[in-house]
């Protein structure tokens, strides 16, 4: 699959995920503990595995961006 597709896929999924960690955090009190677990903690660490998905994909732009100066 193309770069580009990819990341067509990956950026609203990492939507999804950066919403969730917020609205988890607005209603904590909420949630059970059990609940707050799965849906805050076990979600971050999925988020931060996309997230470093995402600057895998993007490293190119990055390197041309910032790096080359």
């Amino acid at each position: 699959m193309k770069r580009n597709n990819l990341l067509k896929i990956l950026n609203p999924i990492l939507l999804v995920f950066f919403v969730n960690q917020a609205i988890t955090v607005i209603f904590r009190d909420s949630l059970s503990f059990k609940a707050f677990g799965i849906f805050h903690k076990a979600a971050g660490g999925i988020l931060l595995c996309l997230f470093a998905l995402h600057l895998i994909l993007n490293f190119n732009w990055i390197k041309a961006n910032y790096l080359s100066k």
